[in-house]
């Protein structure tokens, strides 16, 4: 009898072990958090966004934090308060050619129409030369920054010529309703506004032809890679499926559908402007990513080209020799395998 009870109670001891094993499991799971860092711009990657897909893929808990210039993603992911983030081409090289521990692991799209650098109706400016003696607003290390101080260069203007202000884009919408300011170059939502009663000068696809092109990217922590390769390899495929989905359907994604709506929500945009804005971006396909043009070598090409003009506008204190570190192909490889 006492060998029955005994066998009964380490039965009873084994389950309530395992129910314990399985308890802890679970809130374990619950408990892995990915904290990604997102902005207002108008691109696939969106639609997953708002329908939750990222976090069923992950099998993780993500808290999205909207931010409005890449600059402050990058002080984020420097202060450990982001996990993945999405940056422009001239503070991921910013940050790269200050050692930030961080990799590229998608490059989002190549940057057309949808930056540009528009002029105020009143501020007496026709022309580039007419910009001399002007105010312009731009987020400070941005690739709006990048493609103004380009733009410049191309025209043969001096920066110090003109009072080149250092605003976010909400502060821009603001700072031109009031006058304050004569042009701003800036992306969506706030340049949509901006456009209302302002013209556009140049914009970021014309500036590429001149020499200087951006891209906006995903970046993630080095760290955080490392301890959550699945996650992040999980993030990646997610997004390259979203780019196939408009690739393929995009061209019925009219004002009236469910996949601008959704990109309005969680941008700002205006639902209507959303279909012409995603056709200012070029999105790279995923089997397009480790090619040699993009993570295989061209990105790696491209923020050290980014980085060398910086050096040269006083912006950087030096560029590295190499930021091949900066770039990985491994979870564009490992999302493709999974397909």
């Amino acid at each position: 009898m006492s060998h029955i009870t005994r066998r009964t109670l380490l039965a009873t001891a084994a389950a309530v072990g395992l129910t314990f094993a399985a308890g802890v499991n679970a809130k374990a799971a619950e408990e892995q958090k990915v904290t990604i860092a997102y902005q207002t711009v108008v691109e696939p990657s969106k639609i997953p966004q708002a329908e939750g897909t990222y976090e069923k893929a992950a099998k993780a808990s993500i808290d999205w934090k909207k931010f409005d210039s890449g600059a402050d993603v990058i002080a984020a992911i420097a202060s450990g308060a982001v996990d993945i983030g999405y940056v422009g081409s001239s503070p991921l090289a910013a940050a790269a050619s200050r050692e930030l521990p961080i990799e590229t692991i998608y490059v989002v799209g190549l940057i057309g129409e949808s930056e540009a650098l528009v002029v105020r109706d009143g501020a007496k400016i026709s022309e580039p030369k007419d910009l001399v003696g002007k105010k312009i607003a731009v987020p400070f290390v941005s690739t709006t920054h990048y493609s103004l101080l380009a733009a410049l260069k191309h025209w043969d203007i001096d920066p110090k010529s003109v009072e080149i202000l250092n605003l976010r884009p909400p502060e821009i919408a603001a700072a031109w309703q009031r006058g304050d300011i004569d042009a701003a170059y800036v992306w969506d939502p706030a340049l949509g506004k901006i456009k209302e009663n302002g013209k556009v000068l140049t914009d970021s696809a014309e500036v590429g032809k001149w020499g200087a092109p951006t891209f906006d990217a995903w970046i993630v922590r080095k760290d955080f890679a490392e301890k959550h390769p699945a996650i992040v390899a999980s993030f990646v495929k997610v997004t390259g499926a979203a780019y196939a989905d408009f690739k393929a359907k995009g061209a019925s994604w009219d004002a009236k559908s469910p996949e601008a709506a959704k990109i309005s929500r969680l941008t700002g945009a205006k639902v209507d402007e959303v279909p012409a804005l995603l056709k200012g971006y070029h999105f790279p396909q995923l089997d397009e990513q480790a090619s040699a043009a993009l993570l295989g070598g061209g990105t790696v090409k491209a923020v050290a080209d980014a980085s060398n003009f910086l050096k040269e506008q006083g912006k950087i204190p030096a560029v590295l020799p190499d930021y091949a570190p900066y770039v990985t192909t491994t979870f564009v490889t490992e999302a493709l395998a999974s397909n």
